[in-house]
């Protein structure tokens, strides 16, 4: 090798010293690598827990596979018999949901049917004969002793009472009378009462604020209208 050779090599040599110094010097180079931190310990609940769940979900895990089974082969077909499956299992949680929110098994296209029950007339009552009812006697003496507030809350149960009989698929446990007042099988003449005696009652219950005399008065002439056959035509 000649002198000038070996030179060079020597300068190339230590530039590449130099360049690999100040990059080992360089914070923002990483040589030296951490290791990776262990996974965190799951919560001491989390196994058992997970345990039960899948033992509650064995059976339903054999049904579906038993299920997947019995499907042909042919992967269109599986996708097509899977959907209506997923259909039926969602109609089926909707109707449980149903029949726990309003106390029976309803399916999606009865509900119309029933709001549109044909509109007919009551005449085995007679506002005549209220007075003598125990129920009204009862409305009757709380109003007397200045208890007016609690008197229209017999009026509105009472009214309650009345829709059920003329219309028995209306009212339900879960129904507020907010939402009877706008059931769209009773008509417009007696929602109009019956919401002005639901109104009175939800003012005291909820508004706190007092019923009077000239309260009750009202509500109970707007009972006599509501109970009439005539307010329940249309």
């Amino acid at each position: 090798m000649s002198g000038g050779t070996a030179q060079h090599a020597a300068a190339a040599s230590d530039r590449f010293a130099a360049a690999h110094a100040a990059l080992r010097a360089d914070p923002q180079m990483q040589f030296t690598l951490s290791r990776a931190p262990a996974p965190r310990e799951p919560p001491a609940w989390l196994g058992p827990f997970l345990r039960w769940l899948g033992h509650v979900l064995e059976p339903l895990a054999r049904l579906l596979g038993w299920i997947s089974r019995q499907m042909p082969a042919a992967p269109y077909a599986r996708i097509f018999l899977w959907g209506v499956i997923a259909i039926l299992a969602v109609l089926l949680v909707w109707v449980a949901y149903q029949r726990i929110r309003h106390g029976e098994w309803r399916w999606p296209h009865r509900r119309r049917a029933r709001q549109t029950e044909p509109v007919g007339d009551d005449p085995d009552w007679h506002p005549d004969a209220a007075p003598a009812q125990a129920w009204l006697r009862e409305a009757d003496r709380l109003a007397a002793d200045g208890r007016y507030a609690e008197a229209v809350h017999v009026l509105l149960i009472r009214s309650v009472d009345d829709i059920a009989r003329r219309r028995p698929h209306v009212v339900r446990p879960a129904l507020t009378s907010r939402e009877l007042g706008d059931a769209e099988a009773v008509p417009p003449a007696a929602r109009r009462l019956f919401a002005g005696i639901a109104a009175l009652v939800e003012r005291s219950l909820f508004g706190a604020r007092p019923v009077d005399a000239t309260d009750w008065a009202g509500a109970r002439a707007a009972y006599e209208d509501f109970a009439l056959p005539q307010a329940w035509r249309g």
